[in-house]
């Protein structure tokens, strides 16, 4: 039993010591400054996957952004490869040089948003229409700029701590 113990406790200091964090990226160029980004029109093409990573949808997704009094907005409207279409609008407030609390009509509560370097990363709860109902399910969203006009995204959702799906994107700034 207390080996069990000790190998346990030695597998999550170490699984906790090895996880990603935003700092990782501080260095990193070329520089995300999120008023700059999310400013203008922009496209996105993505896919979703299942827990397996297994490719399950397509979509696009043309994103208005623009700010103002430190608020920063949104309008993203996806159509996917099955003919549906969805909107979400997020809402950026401005908290520090490197942090932002997103709001959206489908988040449960606030994100955060912390950015460094040439990543953002953003956590928030995300309802999604389920059956007759709906599921809360966490996403731990990442964000890459590759160069000043195309962002990686990369998400990971999960659903009492298991990974349910995950959805890559690529967003391009379409006014460069």
């Amino acid at each position: 039993m207390t080996r069990s113990l000790i190998l346990s406790t030695c597998f999550a200091v170490f699984s906790a010591c090895s996880a990603v964090q935003i700092d990782d990226y501080r260095d990193q160029s070329p520089s995300l400054k999120m008023e700059e980004f999310f400013q203008g029109e922009l496209v996105a093409y993505g896919v979703v996957k299942d827990f397996r990573g297994r490719v399950i949808r397509k979509f696009t997704a043309e994103i208005v952004a623009y700010w103002q009094d430190g608020v920063g907005t949104l309008e993203e409207d996806f159509v996917f490869d099955d003919g549906e279409l969805d909107r979400r609008v997020w809402k950026l407030q401005t908290n520090s040089t490197d942090n932002y609390t997103g709001t959206a009509g489908d988040v449960v509560g606030d994100g955060e948003v912390t950015v460094a370097g040439n990543s953002a990363f953003l956590d928030y709860v995300l309802r999604i229409p389920y059956g007759d109902g709906s599921i809360d399910v966490r996403i731990d969203d990442r964000m890459y700029l590759i160069t000043p006009s195309v962002l990686l995204n990369e998400s990971t959702l999960k659903k009492f701590g298991i990974k349910v799906g995950e959805l890559l994107l690529v967003i391009q700034k379409q006014d460069i």
